[in-house]
């Protein structure tokens, strides 16, 4: 396994607790994007563009914070139990293939692990404890 990190929902707040969190913990965002700056804009409501689609602060150089704003359409509706994900990063395909399989066999495939309109190869699902997951590589295959 390359890395596993938390990934975090917000409804709406994202931004605002990743600044608070860079100030916490003493780290800059490395990465930030917004629904309104992605190759299926035209998909997106013009009210909901400048929400984070996704943003990422280090905590230690292999553990980060990853999060998004809840959007309505785009992914289930926020609750406690769903706002949070934990994200293994695999190696290759073969093993984010056999850790999805795994985790999904009796659980709930919600999003099936292929190539991302954003990118990287990457699926997500609740395994049979409720427990939510996102796998990927860095990279689409």
């Amino acid at each position: 396994m390359k890395l596993v990190h938390v990934y975090l929902n917000f409804p709406g707040t994202a931004e605002a607790a990743f600044r608070f969190y860079e100030t916490v913990f003493g780290t800059t965002i490395v990465g930030i994007q917004t629904y309104g700056n992605t190759p299926f804009v035209g998909q997106v409501p013009e009210a909901v563009r400048d929400k984070i689609m996704n943003i990422q602060l280090p905590i230690t150089p292999g553990v980060h914070l990853m999060a998004s704003d809840s959007v309505p359409g785009f992914g289930p509706e926020l609750s406690v139990g769903n706002n949070f994900s934990i994200v293994v990063v695999a190696d290759d395909r073969a093993e984010a293939d056999r850790v999805f399989g795994a985790l999904s066999s009796v659980g709930e495939v919600t999003m099936p692990i292929a190539n991302a309109p954003w990118g990287p190869y990457f699926g997500m699902c609740r395994d049979k404890f409720g427990i939510h997951w996102m796998v990927s590589l860095d990279h689409p295959v």
